[in-house]
């Protein structure tokens, strides 16, 4: 005879079993939240990837948009440059943001790009001196725009 607290041999195990109601309650629930999450992913990358691209295609049109500009003489190119500003700030901040004037035009166009250019550099041109003759190198102003157009979406 075999004690009774001598261990059993495997044959004599029971198999595993769950309850009676884990398989069918469970798993509802589970595939339901699986499938929402899978969509809620799907719908955010989508927006994500139709704002890169929309982004870019601002990005892409600015450029050529300015490069366009770029070509014209110096009087008529600071004004073409102006109203791609103007459009770019309406089209990204809106109609108030873009009829501001003077210092808060400046400061609205700093901020939009992330730097100080049109505060406090050759970029004033675009707050207070459109139209007058202007004493800074106007090669620096249009490659200083075509780098900050280059950011836009970056």
């Amino acid at each position: 005879m075999i004690p009774a607290d001598a261990p059993a041999s495997l044959d004599q195990l029971r198999g595993l079993h769950l309850p009676a109601d884990a398989a069918g309650a469970a798993q509802g629930p589970v595939v339901l939240a699986m499938v929402l999450g899978f969509t809620a992913a799907l719908l955010v990358g989508l927006v994500r990837v139709l704002r890169a691209r929309q982004r870019v295609s601002l990005r892409r049109v600015a450029l050529r948009e300015l490069a366009d500009a770029n070509t014209l003489p110096p009087g008529p190119r600071r004004v073409a440059q102006a109203r791609l500003l103007r459009r770019l700030v309406r089209t990204l901040r809106g109609d108030a943001a873009a009829s501001a004037q003077g210092a808060a035009w400046a400061a609205t166009l700093d901020g939009l790009f992330a730097t100080d250019f049109f505060t406090k550099d050759a970029g004033r041109t675009f707050a207070d001196g459109l139209y007058r003759r202007e004493a800074s190198e106007p090669g620096s102003v249009d490659a200083e725009l075509v780098r900050l157009m280059q950011r836009i979406g970056a």
